[in-house]
């Protein structure tokens, strides 16, 4: 064999190598890309936030007055209803007096039902009867103020709720105004979150929301709008929702932070995949493939994402083929070819075969 025969056969092994490593992307230069059509998908515009818990109420109780506590009636974190003794204070000289003015008022009485009998018989006068009817109900005034302050004494549940630590023994000496537990109604849960102002016309009282704990990942709290703050605030240029969500589980707390996510539109409307959009600037394409084979970059206008899917407000029609991967080989008004998931590659007709020997 000639020496330039030998670089002629090298030379066209070397072209068919290369030409058998392009068989994967482009095949006689048509890149090949994968295709796919323009459908319907449903798409959901929705609000996303973020928000705190707080109880449907909740307040601090106190001591009215300063004194020793002679017995609490609560352990902790325990679940009260209204009414329910919290802790008494010592109350042994306030019932002492109310002892002394309850038996004032009862002899007050019985002195004026005697001058109301002579006054009938005509031996009381009507200065005298009216003194005593005046010292009867002074003594009963004073006996019920004697109870306001032995009522206030006794410190009880304003509501149904769940009690907090305890921070206080019995024996110990408060003053007015020290806090004695912290009570909270959790039986629901008011969730408060901020949204900005021009999505004020997508929210509106009894919409209902989505609502997720870190502490509780895998479950989704229900729950609707209850009222929308009537204030815009000026430096975020937002505004403060309320939601209401059941809480008869008492899984959630008060404090705790939350996501939220509101629904506000859902609808159907042309989609693609999000591969398949170009954007350049602040337009976006697509690269639609006409009958010929040849790809054409599309504007379009787009909407909603969701699940890896873009909706398509315009630009192009139901049905129409185009590049649904692989956009980064294809060039304007250049042939190509789409190649749908799952189905081989079209054969180039231009090309040769090898035969059944392989020659």
């Amino acid at each position: 064999m000639s020496i330039k025969r030998a670089l002629s056969l090298g030379l066209a092994l070397a072209l068919a190598a290369c030409g058998d490593a392009g068989d994967g992307g482009d095949r006689g230069g048509v890149p090949v890309v994968v295709g796919g059509t323009v459908t319907q998908a449903e798409f959901v515009s929705a609000i996303e936030a973020v928000g705190t818990a707080f109880a449907n109420e909740q307040t601090i109780l106190t001591s009215p007055v300063t004194d020793r506590i002679e017995s609490i009636g609560f352990a902790d974190g325990a679940i009260v209803r209204r009414g329910a003794v919290i802790a008494q204070l010592s109350r042994g000289e306030q019932s002492a007096d109310l002892v002394a003015v309850e038996a004032r008022a009862r002899e007050a009485g019985q002195q004026l039902d005697r001058l109301q009998t002579l006054q009938e018989r005509g031996f009381a006068t009507n200065a005298a009867v009216d003194q005593q009817t005046a010292l009867r109900d002074s003594a009963r005034a004073e006996a019920n103020a004697i109870r306001s302050r032995i009522s206030d004494r006794v410190i009880r549940a304003p509501f149904d709720g769940v009690l907090s630590l305890r921070t206080v023994s019995p024996g110990t000496v408060v003053t007015s105004g020290s806090p004695i537990a912290t009570i909270s109604d959790i039986s629901s849960i008011k969730l408060d979150f901020t949204i900005p102002e021009n999505f004020l016309t997508a929210v509106a009282a009894g919409q209902v929301i989505e609502a997720r704990s870190v502490a509780y990942p895998d479950q989704i709290f229900y729950g609707t709008i209850d009222n929308i703050s009537p204030l815009v605030d000026p430096l975020s240029r937002s505004l403060t929702v309320r939601a209401l969500l059941s809480n008869k589980a008492r899984l959630l707390r008060p404090g705790m932070l939350m996501s939220v996510r509101i629904v506000s539109d859902t609808r159907t409307g042309l989609a693609i995949p999000e591969t398949a959009l170009l954007a350049q600037g602040d337009q976006n394409y697509v690269f639609r493939v006409d009958k010929e084979g040849i790809a054409r970059r599309t504007p379009v206008e787009v909407g909603l994402r969701s699940k890896g899917m873009v909706e398509i407000r315009s630009g192009i029609q139901l049905g129409s083929k185009i590049v649904a991967d692989g956009t980064v080989k294809v060039r304007d008004d250049a042939p190509v070819k789409a190649v749908i998931r799952g189905q081989k590659a079209p054969v180039d007709a231009a090309r040769p075969q090898p035969s059944a020997d392989g020659s």
